[in-house]
């Protein structure tokens, strides 16, 4: 049996938030959180337009695009280990240190991959290549999402935590908004031809230039009061303090309700964002920029909306909104393809965006959810690693689980997407109604194991 220690903000400490201003944490998380997205979408999009075709050419052209995903889906792998390394750290030495470094590795790792030859120029070596920088950008985004939201959960005050730690949960479709806008402009100013020879380089080494203002907005801030009291009370321990060993020992249902709730809303991401750009172009034979379009439309929405639906969250608590994505993403699976189907650019702009609504009902509140399910020693760590290691078994199987249900070109089977999403959907549901609402708790606590126990 574990009990929950709560320590009093009273004291020594100040109040969250009087320190570092929320505001210029909240920017820094943002812009450092859209830049290393910006990065990971950027090769999902690339994989699923070019990469096929430039690093696997001896393949036809699905099977090009399925091996390109399987480059893809390697990067979450490597995501877990960058979670447990980048939340070991990040709960010893602090949340900032670990946050510059990811920033730098996914930077380095992009402008890599837009200087690489391909296999025309060097064979094989050039997916071997491919592949490395891939797993860099894997591990360096590992440890990104817990430290950006950290900073700002713990810097904010309880009241309106799923307001402000939404914001980082922004920066993600916002990397998506700008790695999308980039491709959109090169797929209307350039020919077929020119991207793919050197214009899909063009969002690759951009990426160095925001890194740089990433990086230096992000070095001005500090830890949070409530790391600073934790990490105090660590030192003063006489026992080790090892984050992801102290997680599986008292941590082990909300890691793994935190994998379950992830299912639905990674699996609809990557469906809604990626899959659905390899559908229209090779399946229904359509130019990229008419999903590129609605792509960005969704994204800008998202932007908007995740704020707004975190303030509600801290109303109305988080499972209430996170169920109702869940369920909607289950149901509009099936409505999705239609949609599309009909090659109307309304049509499709409508299936990715309400897609894309239900999705930011649990992306919003899940930062401060995931936040508050896990104590302050091991807080990076734990919520890192529920957070990544559903991506293996959600985003990085789901582009290529989704393309091996809709078969061929000929005969393709939509509706088996659709299923594939309706399961995810219950499995979320479930991980949810068996998880705890976590609205207004303090955020200055860590579970102690009797000594009898252990």
């Amino acid at each position: 049996m574990s009990t929950v220690s709560q320590a009093s903000p009273a004291g020594a400490a100040p109040e969250q938030g009087d320190r570092t201003n929320i505001v210029k944490v909240v920017f820094a998380s943002v812009v450092g959180t859209a830049v290393e997205w910006y990065d990971f979408f950027l090769y999902g999009s690339a994989a699923a337009l070019v990469f096929g075709v430039l690093f696997f050419p001896d393949s036809d052209p699905l099977t090009g695009t399925l091996l390109a995903f399987g480059t893809y889906a390697l990067g979450f792998v490597a995501r877990p280990l960058g979670g447990v390394v980048f939340g070991h750290y990040g709960d010893k030495v602090g949340r900032k240190k670990m946050l510059v470094v990811s920033l730098f590795m996914m930077g380095a790792a992009t402008v890599a991959i837009g200087l690489l030859p391909t296999y025309a120029a060097i064979g094989v070596a050039a997916p071997i290549l491919l592949l490395v920088c891939r797993l860099v950008q894997g591990f360096a985004v590992g440890g990104e999402w817990g430290g950006a939201v950290l900073m700002v959960a713990e810097h904010g005050k309880d009241e309106n935590r799923g307001f402000w730690s939404s914001f980082p949960q922004a920066g993600v479709p916002l990397g998506n908004l700008l790695a999308t806008a980039v491709l959109w402009v090169l797929s209307v100013f350039q020919s077929e031809e020119a991207f793919n020879s050197w214009g899909w380089r063009i969002p690759f080494l951009l990426s160095a230039v925001m890194v740089l203002i990433g990086l230096w907005v992000r070095l001005s801030l500090e830890d949070s009061p409530v790391f600073a009291e934790a990490k105090a009370e660590i030192e003063n321990r006489d026992e080790k303090h090892v984050p992801i060993l102290e997680v599986v020992r008292k941590y082990p249902k909300e890691v793994l309700l935190a994998m379950g709730m992830r299912m639905a809303e990674n699996i609809s991401y990557y469906i809604f964002t990626i899959v659905v750009i390899t559908y229209v172009t090779t399946y229904l034979d359509q130019p990229k920029g008419v999903v590129l379009g609605a792509l960005l439309g969704g994204a800008a929405m998202q932007v908007v909306l995740i704020p707004l639906i975190g303030a509600l969250s801290d109303r109305i608590g988080r499972r209430p909104l996170y169920l109702v994505g869940a369920v909607g993403v289950g149901v509009w699976g099936f409505v999705f393809f239609s949609l599309i189907d009909s090659l109307s650019g309304g049509s499709i702009l409508l299936a990715v965006m309400v897609g894309l609504f239900f999705h930011a009902l649990m992306y919003s509140p899940q930062a401060a959810f995931f936040s508050e399910l896990f104590g302050t020693s091991v807080r990076y760590t734990g919520a890192s690693v529920g957070y990544q290691l559903a991506s293996i078994f959600a985003g990085a199987l789901a582009p290529i689980i989704a393309l091996k249900l809709l078969g061929d070109v000929e005969t393709k089977n939509t509706t088996a997407v659709g299923i594939y999403l309706a399961i995810a959907a219950a499995i979320t549901v479930v991980s949810v109604l068996l998880a705890k609402e976590t609205r207004n708790t303090s955020l200055r606590h860590d579970r102690v194991v009797p000594a009898a126990h252990e």
